[in-house]
């Protein structure tokens, strides 16, 4: 598979400084997708970008492909005000003065991204993306140029999270993996979990004996259910005081992989944790074709 040239927003480089008008001229015949920042949004939802000393229009037809937001498509507008924002130049028109007045299209940026995506991004590819918002049945992700899918809650991770921000922050760069297309919608279903390892892999960088540190994500009669991974808990008894949530340390009585049950004893409570769990990536590119938890 070809590298994905589509790049999230924000995560490429911004358009470089003092560009003569015969670079613009050509980014404009090659339909070149360029980063800038929208720094204002008129009444009439047109965005201003600067990039380079330049400055140019997106008009709001031009703002967003039609598949991405629906409805909501002056909010989604409105939201792209101080940030990074792809686009291709359609147009450069000089005045007498010299100046050059821009117009520029991000609809046409995306639509090369999703016509790249559909040629490439087939069930099984992973992909990079960049987190865009959070809602409580999944988290949204930027695949390039703004063109945005969900990763859905029971998708991100074998352990269960009450909330993808217990996983992810907005504007976190991560990887997906493509389970699904919908060639005729333009959409694209992703998933997370499998990348981040196996229950072998995961339990292989621990041992019986060891002490390390854990969240605790469930809590019933019979025991404590803690995180030692995004893909991997392990049972402790039960004990009062403890709430989803609380980062706690934890000594590992037993690991048994022909039941894949690890079972745990709890030190301390340590609190709330206040940092998210390091994310660790055991396939990172390239097509997942089989995989087994």
């Amino acid at each position: 598979m070809r590298r994905n040239e589509y790049l999230p927003e924000g995560a490429g480089p911004l358009f470089p400084e003092n560009q003569s008008l015969a670079v613009l001229q050509e980014a404009r015949d090659r339909q070149t997708v360029l980063e800038g920042m929208a720094i204002r949004c008129g009444s009439s939802r047109d965005l201003a970008v600067r990039f380079g000393g330049y400055e140019g229009t997106i008009p709001r037809a031009d703002a967003i492909h039609p598949s991405i937001s629906g409805s909501d498509r002056d909010i989604a507008i409105l939201s792209r005000v101080g940030k990074p924002t792809c686009f291709t130049i359609t147009d450069i028109a000089v005045d007498g003065g010299g100046k050059p007045h821009l117009t520029l299209s991000r609809r046409r940026a995306q639509e090369q991204a999703i016509a790249w995506l559909l040629e490439n991004g087939n069930p099984g590819q992973v992909l990079p993306a960049k987190v865009t918002h959070l809602e409580k049945f999944g988290a949204f992700v930027d695949l390039g140029c703004g063109v945005t899918s969900l990763a859905p809650l029971e998708n991100i991770s074998v352990s269960r999270i009450p909330h993808p921000s217990a996983r992810f922050r907005t504007g976190q760069e991560i990887l997906t993996l493509v389970v699904g297309v919908d060639r005729e919608a333009s959409r694209f279903y992703l998933s997370h979990k499998e990348l981040l390892g196996t229950w072998m892999e995961n339990a292989a960088q621990f041992a019986p004996g060891d002490a390390v540190t854990g969240i605790v994500r469930g809590i019933r009669d019979y025991g404590i259910f803690i995180e030692l991974t995004p893909n991997l808990s392990g049972l402790a008894d039960w004990r009062p005081g403890l709430e989803p949530g609380d980062q706690v340390s934890v000594y590992i009585k037993s690991i048994r992989p022909d039941t894949r049950k690890i079972k745990l004893q709890v030190i301390q409570n340590l609190g709330p944790s206040e940092t998210l769990p390091a994310l660790k990536y055991f396939i990172t590119d390239g097509t997942v074709e089989n995989w087994r938890y």
